[in-house]
């Protein structure tokens, strides 16, 4: 017999974007229940140091997510351990299916699934994350100040990454695989232009060296394969993110890339009463308080969204 579970607000996904939705979801005695995910905490959870979530000097990203986490837990929050795997959102109330084989029936549904940096895949990068080894220029710029940073990829994101970077940094090294980008012309431009970056073409990173923190790379020049080694101080990798939307393919609207489409100014996805929150929609900021903040506004529409649905079912 399938275990069924009924509630007015399921939240899907469990970082700033999830939680903040639970708090807003619980003090408008929605009762919300969160279904916390694979990585409970999302990516704050593998970062260290946090120096720009308002109210905290200096906070660890896993300690600033446990805070978070006990607030919606302390206000009646049910947080449940488990990862949604299905859902059917062609009628009401949704449907969505956990791997465990619960079911949630729900009349309105936040998905906060966030989204992954993609990496390269190299043993030594995972082992050196936070330590040198990151995926956010603005996240962790601030820590590389007077310091030699690298930044592999070619495309916008990857130039925009320099470019902030050489607020911070006394050199930049892109190092891309090709010979030209992928950016538009204007930021190429701008980033060619600037004095503290040096291009590195036709080469990848083949290992970062280090033991508690990043003091060199591994070239590989993709044309001759021959490596050497290049002395920095950090690695950001910008080489694009991957939104968790698969389970929602052809069941709500998405760009090309995936990224979950929502109503100007809003967060209401292509189908009445699903709301996206956080990094799952959002590919431009992609920081912790803008999702927290998205999640408010979620939680806020499915109120609305809850009390207009009411309203007309008594008329």
């Amino acid at each position: 017999m399938t275990d069924l579970r009924r509630t007015r607000l399921l939240i899907i996904g469990s970082g700033p974007a999830g939680y903040t939705a639970a708090v807003y979801g619980a003090r408008a005695a929605l009762n919300p229940v969160l279904v916390e995910g694979l990585q409970p905490g999302g990516q704050l959870t593998i970062t260290t140091d946090v120096e720009n979530w308002p109210g905290e000097t200096a906070i660890m990203g896993p300690e600033l997510m446990a805070k978070m986490r006990a607030q919606a837990e302390h206000l009646g929050v049910d947080l449940v351990s488990d990862i949604i795997v299905d859902v059917d959102f062609s009628r009401r109330p949704f449907r969505c299916t956990a791997d465990s084989g619960m079911v949630f029936e729900a009349d309105s549904v936040i998905i906060a699934t966030g989204a992954q940096a993609r990496w390269l895949g190299l043993d030594s990068e995972t082992k050196l994350r936070g330590k040198g080894v990151s995926a956010c220029a603005t996240c962790d710029g601030f820590f590389f100040r007077g310091k030699h940073v690298a930044v592999v990829g070619g495309g916008n994101s990857a130039v925009e990454e320099a470019l902030f970077l050489t607020n911070f940094a006394s050199k930049v090294t892109l190092i891309h695989r090709r010979d030209t980008l992928r950016a538009d012309k204007i930021n190429q431009k701008r980033l060619l232009e600037n004095p503290k970056v040096v291009p590195v073409w036709n080469a990848t990173v083949a290992d970062v060296i280090g033991s508690d923190s990043v003091t060199g790379l591994v070239l590989e020049d993709t044309r001759t394969g021959q490596k050497s080694e290049m002395a920095v101080d950090g690695l950001f990798i910008a080489i694009g993110h991957d939104p968790a939307t698969a389970l929602f393919r052809g069941k709500l609207d998405m760009d090309p890339e995936g990224y979950l489409l929502t109503a100007p100014d809003s967060t209401a996805t292509s189908v009445p009463g699903v709301f996206a929150a956080g990094d799952v929609k959002d590919k431009t900021y992609r920081q912790a308080v803008t999702a927290a903040g998205m999640g408010c506004m979620a939680a806020l529409e499915a109120e609305r969204f809850l009390g207009h649905a009411s309203a007309a079912g008594s008329a």
